[in-house]
């Protein structure tokens, strides 16, 4: 199953953004598998800076269960200060359509 979702970043945080996932921690990187995510991408529209996310998933109820991982939770927390968050500091994230898929 592919998804696709969009996020916010504020402004003049796009290479904080970029670092802070350049050395993303080991143990979110197995949490995401472990929820079945792979070949994640996160693209930045710089105009607008809205960030669009891509990632395979084996099934929604798995991946969903991943975002109340303590792992998961830090790295929210990690994050709120650099971009648009919910009260519980999980980012502001809209699924996006699929409208067309080759492979």
């Amino acid at each position: 199953m592919i998804k696709g979702f969009k996020m916010k970043l504020y402004p003049g945080m796009e290479a904080e953004y970029e670092k802070r996932h350049n050395q993303l921690w080991p143990e979110m990187a197995e949490m995401i598998h472990e929820h079945g995510g792979k070949n994640y991408t996160i693209f930045l529209d710089q105009e607008t800076l809205t960030l669009f996310g891509y990632i395979e998933i084996e099934n929604e109820e798995l991946w969903s269960k991943g975002a109340d991982t303590a792992i998961n939770r830090k790295w929210w927390d990690f994050m709120a200060d650099i971009m648009e968050t919910n009260p519980d500091n999980s980012p502001v994230s809209v699924d996006l359509k699929n409208v067309f898929h080759l492979d």
